[in-house]
């Protein structure tokens, strides 16, 4: 039992160590079912705060709300988004939920009905050394995928519509640490694992007693 209570605490120790971590980050643009689209951020709050001494050292924030409103204003100005060789596309209304890990939501306007093509450019934490993010486009309909940004792609990617999925227009430095594989791949295959054998020793105990 004590590997599995072990197995447990390196699963939190990761998630932990993914929300103080300011130089990883995640980008979810997804689709919902009344054909709205959400962007969702997730950062370590260190790396919020250090952009935001960054960019507003001449008038630094007093309060949370000020904090949120940089934030957000930041975020405006570095993350481009634009579908079929398109404008740019407008975050709309945008809220922070602050944390050590936190979590920026804007809603966006004017996303084609039709996608044939995408651009995302993230250069929201481009003053954190060595900072990069995985990106994830959920549309109703689409293969899930995840695609990397980072250095050696410039924090930019170009997307292709093929088959229902999104695919980079050229084959990209897939340089992705280890602190962002393990939230994703430690969660699932750990947690699983440790379901399959509690139920393994809940059926050998229930033997026994009978």
């Amino acid at each position: 039992m004590k590997k599995y209570i072990l197995l447990i605490i390196i699963m939190c120790s990761s998630a932990i160590g993914f929300a103080h971590s300011p130089d990883a980050s995640t980008l979810v643009l997804a689709e919902q079912k009344n054909s709205t689209w959400v962007l969702q951020i997730n950062a370590s709050l260190t790396a919020f705060q250090q952009e935001v001494r960054t960019h507003f050292a001449d008038t630094p924030y007093k309060t949370p709300e000020e904090f949120q409103e940089m934030v957000l204003a930041h975020i405006k100005n570095n993350l481009l988004i634009s579908f079929n060789n398109g404008e740019q596309i407008t975050l709309g209304k945008g809220i922070v939920k602050l944390g050590h890990e936190t979590k920026v939501i804007f809603e966006i306007k004017d996303i084609p009905a039709s996608i044939e093509s995408a651009v995302i450019s993230n250069k929201v934490f481009d003053d954190i050394s060595r900072n990069q993010s995985v990106l994830m486009v959920f549309k109703e309909g689409f293969v899930k995928d995840h695609f990397n940004l980072n250095q050696a792609n410039d924090h930019t990617i170009a997307l292709l519509v093929k088959d229902n999925k999104f695919v980079e227009t050229a084959q990209q430095n897939a340089n992705i640490s280890p602190s962002l594989i393990i939230i994703f791949l430690l969660a699932f295959m750990g947690l699983g694992y440790l379901i399959k054998k509690m139920l393994k020793l809940k059926t050998k105990s229930t033997v026994q007693d009978d």
